[in-house]
């Protein structure tokens, strides 16, 4: 999904606008200074999602997707990184996606990024001015792409890791840099802590949960996302989101089943 495409000047203004000035001191802007991110909460491991759409127009008809995030904690050149291996599993090759991300431990600041959809491979090196092509990666069909940042930004296909590092709390808005990699700009996006919940998990069990909101617009269509966080485990369990004529969920899988590629790889 993409958001609203919003300077930070424009997006404060607008928030100046609409909140109260005691509201719109509760928005916290994310960065990679004084007000980052716990990278502390970040547990390594591998977590697995089911997700699933279902549109009003196909109301008989599932689309079902296995995704699993691998998060591991390594040394690289002498810095502490978080490296996450993504694989996106559906029923059809086709939509298959492998997505790696390499980013500081220290703050979460994005290091290295790339995707693998079929045999079309984007590869990134990523820094805080700016994020450009790999060049040493082999048929990187992203190799001459080159874009300078006014301000450094969050990797948005590591937005589930991101959020379990929030600092959550009733009445928190945060404001988040985020960029698509091969996006034309980066954009702040808005998440407001809209409640707190307690959610039955698949496995019965009562996980007193934050919910965090995003309301957005994409080509004059809105959307909404929320995500249940958990309160004591800083862990996404949920994810609802509501589109034009659609909806998809992402529910967290209890436990992890390894991945039987290797088998067939020896």
């Amino acid at each position: 999904m993409k958001k609203m495409n919003l300077t930070f000047g424009l997006l404060i203004g607008l928030l100046c606008c609409l909140l109260t000035p005691a509201a719109a001191q509760k928005i916290d802007t994310i960065n990679f200074g004084k007000n980052k991110l716990n990278t502390g909460a970040l547990k390594p491991g591998l977590k697995q999602y089911m997700v699933y759409f279902q549109m009003t127009k196909q109301p008989k008809n599932l689309m079902l997707f296995l995704w699993s995030r691998d998060i591991k904690k390594e040394i690289r050149n002498g810095q502490e990184v978080f490296a996450i291996s993504q694989h996106w599993y559906g029923n059809d090759t086709a939509m298959y996606r492998k997505v790696y991300s390499v980013n500081s431990a220290k703050d979460f600041a994005p290091i290295y990024h790339s995707e693998q959809i079929g045999n079309k491979i984007n590869a990134y090196n990523w820094g805080a001015k700016q994020i450009k092509g790999a060049d040493t990666v082999a048929q990187n069909t992203k190799k001459d792409f080159k874009l300078d940042f006014a301000i450094p930004a969050f990797n948005w296909n590591l937005d589930i890791e991101t959020f379990e590092m929030l600092p959550l709390a009733e009445g928190k808005i945060f404001a988040i840099n985020f960029f698509d990699a091969g996006a034309t700009a980066p954009k702040y996006v808005l998440y407001k802590v809209e409640r707190s919940e307690v959610l039955t998990t698949n496995d019965l069990q009562k996980v007193d949960c934050w919910i965090l909101l995003n309301e957005s617009e994409n080509n004059g269509n809105k959307f909404t996302q929320r995500f249940w966080v958990s309160k004591k485990n800083k862990e996404l369990l949920k994810e609802e989101d509501t589109f034009k004529n659609g909806y998809r969920y992402k529910i967290k899988l209890n436990g992890a089943a390894p991945s039987l590629l290797p088998r067939f790889t020896k």
